[in-house]
């Protein structure tokens, strides 16, 4: 697998290339992002609803979300996309220089489908110019081209100003439903805590409140559990299911499947087959 990535830090701007499916698992979504597909195919799930893009696709990713995401190549060539981050620093001095405001609460949809203009196109052309001869590296013109991408997309869908403006930080909500919603994505507590609109401390004491036990012990359960199912009456495969059920790699996953149940999950493949 071959992969090439610009500084994202720096620029903003990212070029992927992959050469075979990938499946880089979990992903908090700090930043709003723009998402250009070159060649392949860009599927993000929420848990509920899987979101697939097409070749020539432009999409905004919304920020403050939990997403899992399989980067799958075309029959023949290279997975190839160009995604364009927007961090909030840049985004408010954006706000107050050009006077632009959120007018209203926008509907939380976790990906945007954005009709590419002639003008987005001629942009997103420029951007792979730019970096074709490694004009991206420079800051001042990184600065400069994210600015120019704002512009563009808010004159042909203005209707993006309640997203890309919207400033509000996760409030308060409810706890057993989040958890129950997206207790297969593998991320740190603080991150689950965030989205919840709590301190981490806060966090663990409704947990424990709620479910009569550790944020660490109810997500291990609940995890093997779901994989428990899958395996039994799904026949899936261990060697993909950690990945679904929230385990950072195939080890940790069948260790704590045999503690738990006493048995290898190999084994419940094999019986189903």
């Amino acid at each position: 697998m071959k992969t090439e990535k610009q500084n994202a830090k720096k620029s903003g701007i990212i070029y992927s290339c992959y050469h075979s499916a990938s499946r880089d698992g979990e992903h908090f979504v700090p930043e709003h992002t723009l998402s250009f597909q070159i060649a392949g195919s860009l599927v993000l799930s929420d848990g509920s609803k899987s979101y697939a893009s097409v070749q020539d696709s432009l999409r905004l990713i919304r920020r403050n979300q939990l997403l899992k995401f399989v980067k799958h190549p075309p029959k023949e060539g290279d997975f190839k996309s160009l995604s364009i981050y927007f961090n909030q620093e840049t985004l408010k001095e954006f706000s107050l220089h050009y006077n632009v405001f959120a007018k209203k609460a926008a509907t939380p949809k976790p990906v945007v489908n954005i009709v590419t203009t002639p003008i987005l196109r001629a942009y997103i052309n420029s951007l792979l110019e730019y970096r074709s001869c490694k004009g991206l590296e420079n800051k001042a013109v990184t600065d400069l081209k994210l600015k120019e991408g704002l512009l563009l997309v808010i004159e042909a869908h203005p209707e993006l100003k309640n997203i890309l403006f919207d400033f509000t930080e996760p409030h308060k909500i409810n706890l057993e439903e989040f958890m129950m919603r997206n207790y297969h994505f593998n991320v740190n507590l603080d991150r689950f805590a965030y989205l919840t609109g709590r301190s981490l401390a806060t966090f663990k004491r409704d947990f424990q409140h709620h479910f009569q036990e550790s944020p660490r012990q109810w997500l291990q359960q609940k995890r093997l559990e779901q994989a428990h199912y899958l395996l039994t009456h799904e026949g899936k495969n261990a060697n993909t299911i950690y990945l679904d059920v929230g385990f950072e790699n195939l080890s940790h996953f069948s260790y704590a499947f045999k503690k738990r149940f006493g048995y290898a999950p190999s084994t419940l493949k094999t019986s189903h087959s």
